[in-house]
């Protein structure tokens, strides 16, 4: 698949993030890890994250880049639906 391809309709691709979100989240069916997290006890991870990303642009690794970008973004949307079920 070619990136112009794979990324024609990237609100589609954060709804489809957003959802797995969602699903990991919900309090009847989802992760038992992931339900009780809150932002602080997952800050370690997107510190974590953030450190892999750079560390992929110093060795010029744009496949493990792309990865870690993933896993930061990822991170983003979880904080970001904690803070929306806390009403913020």
């Amino acid at each position: 698949m070619s990136p112009s391809s794979e990324f024609q309709n990237p609100e589609n691709t954060l709804e489809t993030l957003m959802s797995i979100v969602k699903k990991l989240r919900d309090p009847e069916t989802g992760c038992p890890w992931d339900k009780v997290q809150t932002s602080s006890t997952i800050a370690e991870y997107a510190i974590e994250e953030a450190y892999e990303v750079v560390e992929a642009i110093e060795n010029n690794d744009p496949e493990s880049l792309k990865e870690e970008l993933g896993d930061l973004l990822f991170q983003i949307l979880f904080h970001s639906h904690i803070a929306a079920e806390n009403g913020l």
